[in-house]
């Protein structure tokens, strides 16, 4: 059938699309950057997981406004490509079972 060929074809681009959005989360750099105040001090740390468990780096009293932009734009980017990665798998999901009914003979 003509409509099976084109689910099984959007299957396919689906599932490139979602290799596509996991290759740019894996770019983004790991973690994101928060201040803690400690004795009325501020110091900032990149805080990520780490087999399950969270970990904080220390990166100092002073960070520089292009560290912060960055890791601001990658909790964006992180956000929006998380996603588009669950709407590529809902797609992928539903692709597949329309896919697997029986065709008329």
């Amino acid at each position: 059938m003509i409509i099976k060929g084109l689910l099984k074809e959007e299957l396919k681009n689906s599932i490139k699309i979602k290799a596509g959005y996991e290759r740019e989360l894996k770019k983004l750099p790991k973690g994101s950057l928060g201040k803690k105040k400690i004795s009325g001090r501020d110091y900032y740390y990149i805080a990520f997981k780490d087999h399950g468990k969270v970990k904080f780096l220390y990166k100092g009293k002073t960070v520089s406004q292009e560290t912060i932009d960055i890791y601001k734009r990658a909790k964006d980017l992180r956000k929006k490509y998380r996603n588009l990665l669950s709407k590529a798998k809902r797609q992928i999901k539903f692709l597949k079972g329309a896919t697997r009914g029986k065709e008329p003979v």
